[in-house]
Order: C-alpha cells, then sequence, then structure tokens
C-alpha cells in the first residue's frame, strides 16, 4: 500500500508563489497532482513519468513545474504567479497500473493512491 502526504499549502495573494510537497512510501511509474474548487470537479494539474516525461493542464503551464526526486521519496509541484482560480485544494496521486507510455493519464480514474489534500488560498 503506497501512503502519500501533501504538506506546503497556504494563502497567497495572487502574483506569488507555493511550492506543495508529497511524501511517498515508493514511487510509482505515474505520479501528479489534481485539484478541487468548491463546488466543482477534481481536475488534473501536473503529471510525471517515472522516466521524467512531464505533462501539464493548460491554464498552469508557464506557471507550475513538477518535479520528483525518488532519493528523497518527494514529489513537489512549484506554483509561480499564481491567480485567484488556483484556489483549491490540492491532491498527491500515483498510478501503478499505467501502461500507456510515457505520457501520464490526466483522470482521477487512472490513479491508485492519493493523499488527504493540502488547501492552497489565492486572495485577489
Amino acid at each position: 500500500q503506497v501512503q502519500l502526504v501533501e504538506s506546503g499549502g497556504g494563502s497567497v495573494q495572487a502574483g506569488g508563489s507555493l511550492r506543495l510537497s508529497c511524501s511517498y512510501t515508493y514511487s510509482l511509474i505515474c505520479m501528479g497532482w489534481f485539484r478541487q474548487a468548491p463546488g466543482k470537479a477534481r481536475e488534473g494539474v501536473a503529471f510525471i513519468h517515472s522516466d521524467g516525461t512531464t505533462r501539464y493542464e493548460d491554464s498552469v503551464k508557464g506557471r507550475f513545474t513538477i518535479s520528483r526526486d525518488n532519493a528523497k521519496d518527494t514529489l513537489s509541484l512549484q506554483m509561480n504567479d499564481l491567480k485567484f482560480d488556483d484556489t483549491a485544494m490540492y491532491f498527491c496521486a500515483a498510478s501503478h497500473s499505467w501502461r500507456g507510455g510515457s505520457r501520464c493519464p490526466t483522470t482521477e480514474g487512472n490513479f491508485d493512491f492519493w493523499g488527504q489534500g493540502t488547501q492552497v488560498a489565492v486572495s485577489s
């Protein structure tokens, strides 16, 4: 059983930065971040394959950077130039069953393990 624990959320003004971290018990083939704003469906934000290939949701491209450090068992999400619409609960997720190549899936049904979430609030 993989355990994922997020940290690093908080409150920041628009234009500011936050860094989210997710510690895991062991690395899986695809790992990523989802977010869910109040009243909205959960959406994929950023993903990274074990070979280092990344993919991002369009609204965060150029602002967010995902990385993984298997030596430290940590997945990170550097978020810069934060906007009010980035306000959400952010979840770390991992997939052990993906066999579709280096482009990780972006839908939650493809992910097997989840963290408890960390809140990000951006004030305008």
